[in-house]
């Protein structure tokens, strides 16, 4: 059965840049077209009489150079990649830093601390001039990340004084943000089908949270199952430096299509919305891990401690100590602690009387009480093996007035519908990308690419 793991892809890439509409490879194709109308065919007739004199000319025996000062002006830009074990040292030698005290002041000084943490990956850029005197250097520590509703990059940017001295500044500039359109089909897992079309990680990762109340990603999974997604991706000076939010997605998993739009009403906070204007947020998660497979399904069985038949009230879910634990619905702890065989659990309240237990932890989430608030998703705690538990796992209840259903197959409630106004703004927002996806519908019952979706998409522009 397909599973989440991740496996080396095994299908062609098929993401896209869509950029203002595609109206780029639009213009790419008129200028095309363009060149193309100027180019005449070559004739072996003589040329006319009037292009029979030929004239000599002079050249300078030297041609013209840029003004010194120009070049002194335009430093030398080099850059390294952080590797695994790299050292301050290194990292400077290998860009050809060789300014006094500069590793010295990096290390004592309280505004260049960010250069303790060299993540590998990461970049480091250093100007150097003429002389390979070192006009700036700069780590991107935080290449991409969220800061409100802005995607900005952030990083230390280090520059002689002018008193043999330096100075240190920690630097932020918002990103570009592209809108990406990809496909896929599953051949073995999510992981696999995703890394085939270049989809990132963390947009995969959104891909299983924004549709966990309908699918269960380590159980429903289908061979031949699609996908088309539409995404944003963050960049900073031409270099793509984070993942943003999934816009819109639909997802066929066997004879049915789950979708979800994001839609922010006004005046309120986004979510995520299927085609018909239903919230996903209000449903409840099928499963609180991630990625895991069910040990034990609701039922009877044989008790792993005592040996004797009794009930199962809930869904076993085997993954390494440590597996995070998020909450499956918006609720308030009802209980954290220690209960019996459960062991170190979490006992959660929602609405119409049902409650989520989450048994067998090896600690909870920093700081979580009882009576807090968590929101669907939230982070409760790590999976262990505490209480009668044989080894680590996390056995999940859910009870509606106090007696346990199965969580696989109940009817999860879902949330209310948008307003009528708000209902005409989102159906506006949805029908930018339905045309999308209704363009790639229609070029796969032909057999065509999805790179035909762009030309077509830029032609209707």
């Amino acid at each position: 059965m397909p599973n989440m793991s991740k496996k080396q892809p095994t299908d062609k890439p098929t993401h896209h840049y869509i950029t203002g509409g595609l109206v780029l490879v639009a213009l790419g194709l008129f200028a095309t077209a363009g060149a193309l109308a100027v180019v005449k065919p070559i004739t072996e007739a003589a040329p006319p009489a009037v292009y029979q004199a030929r004239q000599t000319l002079s050249l300078p025996s030297t041609l013209p150079t840029l003004p010194e000062v120009a070049l002194e002006q335009s430093p030398f830009i080099d850059e390294t990649r952080i590797r695994s074990g790299d050292t301050l040292a290194a990292v400077l030698q290998r860009l050809n830093v060789q300014e006094a005290n500069l590793q010295q002041f990096l290390v004592q000084n309280e505004d260049a601390r960010s250069i303790y943490k060299l993540y590998p990956g990461r970049t480091v850029q250093a100007a150097l001039d003429a002389q390979g005197g070192l006009q700036w250097l700069r780590y991107y520590h935080t290449p991409g990340t969220r800061d409100g509703n802005e995607f900005v990059s952030k990083w230390l940017e280090v520059r002689p004084d002018g008193n043999n001295g330096f100075t240190a500044l920690e630097q932020a500039e918002a990103t570009e943000t592209q809108m990406r359109i990809a496909e896929g089909e599953i051949t073995h897992s999510l992981f696999g089908a995703t890394d085939a079309a270049n989809i990132p990680d963390a947009i995969t990762f959104q891909m299983a949270e924004i549709l966990g109340s309908k699918i269960d990603f380590m159980r429903d999974l289908r061979k031949g199952d699609r996908f088309r997604i539409v995404y944003e991706t963050h960049s900073h000076e031409g270099k793509e430096v984070g993942s943003g939010r999934v816009l819109a997605l639909e997802f066929n998993n066997g004879n049915k299509t789950y979708d979800a739009v994001w839609f922010q009403p006004e005046g309120e906070s986004g979510g995520y919305y299927d085609f018909d204007g239903k919230s996903l947020k209000g449903a409840f998660l099928r499963s609180a891990l991630k990625f895991s497979r069910v040990s034990s399904t609701f039922g009877m069985r044989r008790h792993p401690v005592h040996g004797s038949w009794r009930g199962h009230n809930g869904v076993d879910y085997a993954a390494p100590t440590g597996t995070p634990i998020h909450a499956t619905a918006d609720g308030v702890v009802d209980f954290i602690g220690n209960q019996n065989g459960f062991g170190k659990i979490v006992i959660l309240k929602h609405g119409n009387n049902i409650s989520t237990y989450y048994a067998h932890q090896s600690r909870f989430a920093d700081g979580l009480s009882k009576g807090d608030r968590v929101e669907q998703g939230q982070l409760i705690g790590y999976v262990g093996s505490t209480g009668w538990a044989t080894g680590p796992h996390l056995h999940y209840e859910f009870r509606v007035g106090g007696k346990p259903v199965d969580p696989l197959s109940v009817d999860l409630p879902v949330a209310k519908v948008l307003t009528p106004k708000q209902l005409a703004a989102f159906q506006s927002k949805l029908d930018s990308f339905q045309s999308h996806f209704q363009l790639l519908a229609a070029l796969q019952d032909e057999g065509s690419s999805a790179e035909d979706a762009e030309v077509k998409l830029a032609s209707a522009e």
